[in-house]
């Protein structure tokens, strides 16, 4: 085959493959520039924002944080957590749905319990702490760009043309020798091209590829106020608040009242 008319051949579906790409890159820096926009101008709630911090650093440590500093719920050197009397008070509220479905939380508690405790076990605060998240998500977190219309057959039979194109491009290149001035500059813009329609694949990528400027916010606002304050502020009530997180029991009665043997009972017993 001429190189000549191998490269009219080669050379528009480089330049259709370069073009749909391009336009997809386009979109792409739309909506980037939206979604730096959107994020600069919402209001983002601090509890939100750590959700998938470190659990140290997560919003339920910042929530347990924000009672202590608050002076609803103490905590003691085994991390168990207690309601003080301005806490047990049904009138009193962190003010955020977070700590408050935390407070009320431990109100159902029948003695001192752990964080840990709580979170393995009280499913109510686990539903609040979904909710809220969730709502969150539907309201804030920037709608990335759809991905690219499934053509079906007809989109598969696209790609095994550009494939049987390049092959035979590239058989056809290789495998006559080119001869005079215009059959060797033929050749050399045709193994360009293909080279270009290879280099080319790498720049398809999905949506799910795309940086998220929405995440760079959320993981500017780490540390929460409240862990930061409490750290700055009491620094022993933040290290028993992890010790809190990890336990998983408070002893043997796990949380409730150990129940008082009378001096009848133990006679009885003997």
């Amino acid at each position: 085959m001429d190189h000549v008319i191998l490269a009219c051949v080669v050379l528009p579906v480089t330049a259709v493959q370069y073009g749909v790409l391009g336009m997809r890159r386009l979109r792409e820096r739309r909506w980037y520039r939206e979604a730096v926009a959107h994020c600069a101008a919402i209001e983002i709630d601090p509890y939100y924002a750590v959700r998938d911090a470190w659990w140290s650093e997560d919003d339920i440590q910042a929530a347990a944080a924000r009672l202590v500093l608050d002076g609803l719920v103490t905590v003691n050197h085994r991390g168990n957590m207690s309601l003080t009397e301005a806490g047990a008070d049904p009138a009193s509220t962190a003010g955020h749905p977070l700590p408050d479905a935390l407070l009320t939380a431990l109100r159902r508690r029948t003695a001192p319990a752990t964080l840990g405790s709580v979170l393995l076990r009280d499913t109510v605060f686990g539903d609040v702490r979904t909710r809220f998240h969730a709502d969150r998500d539907a309201r804030l977190r920037p709608q990335r760009p759809p991905s690219p219309r499934d053509m079906g057959c007809l989109g598969c039979t696209g790609w095994l043309l550009i494939l049987g194109q390049f092959g035979f491009a590239a058989a056809g290149l290789f495998g006559m020798r080119p001869h005079g001035p215009l059959q060797w500059a033929a050749a050399v813009v045709t193994g360009l091209a293909l080279c270009a329609q290879i280099a080319g694949l790498d720049g398809y990528r999905t949506p799910a590829d795309l940086p998220d400027p929405f995440a760079e916010r959320l993981a500017s606002m780490v540390p929460h106020p409240a862990l930061a304050e409490l750290a700055a502020r009491d620094p022993e009530a933040e290290a028993w608040l992890g010790a809190s997180r990890r336990r998983t029991r408070r002893g043997r009665n796990r949380g409730r009242p150990r129940r008082r043997t009378t001096r009848t009972e133990a006679g009885a017993g003997a």
